[in-house]
């Protein structure tokens, strides 16, 4: 039987499975912008400075937006050697206070971003550069978008720690694939 505090998390590692695996498909149209700025530089000594700052502003939704994506599916660098030799409910307790932490910091770097992406959007913010990119704010509202799917996967990992706590299995269960049969 799975608790509500289950339920929960997997609905919010559903919501950052697909904005995972969508901001990933970001990573192919960087590979070919990046391919054609080349291309054009050496085959046809030409370029232009807005397919450059393409490239950028494809790397942001790839690594802000994946970052919630790659703690999901266990892809971060952990360091367990002091972690594995712990008793069960000190690495429970760990947990959850990981997982609070997380929340809380995702919590201030949206509330801080925010005004930041706002400013860019009512100045009408564009590229310094003759024949940039317009809409400097869509690049910086990555960063709040990064921080809020993060959030997501926190409370998601913050339900599963409080799962022992409150006299629910000690191991969450195994992640199970959004598209699994449940």
């Amino acid at each position: 039987m799975i608790s509500i505090l289950e339920k929960w998390a997997r609905g919010l590692d559903a919501i950052v499975e697909a904005c995972g695996w969508v901001a990933a498909w970001t990573g192919l149209a960087l590979v070919l912008v990046m391919a054609g700025n080349v291309l054009m530089r050496y085959a046809f000594n030409t370029g232009s400075v807005a397919m450059q700052e393409l490239e950028w502003h494809l790397m942001s939704p790839l690594t802000l937006l994946c970052i919630a994506y790659t703690i999901k599916h266990e892809g971060h660098v952990r360091v367990d050697i002091v972690y594995a030799h712990l008793p069960a409910r000190v690495k429970q307790a760990i947990d959850l206070f990981s997982a609070l932490s997380v929340v809380a910091l995702s919590v201030i770097v949206i509330a801080l971003s925010w005004r930041y992406v706002m400013q860019s959007y009512r100045i009408g913010e564009a590229s310094p550069d003759p024949g940039g990119l317009p809409y400097r704010f869509i690049l910086k509202a990555m960063i709040p978008a990064g921080f809020a799917l993060l959030l997501l996967q926190s409370l998601a990992a913050t339900f599963r720690a409080l799962e022992p706590f409150l006299g629910g299995p000690a191991e969450p269960p195994a992640t199970v694939p959004v598209d699994a049969p449940q």
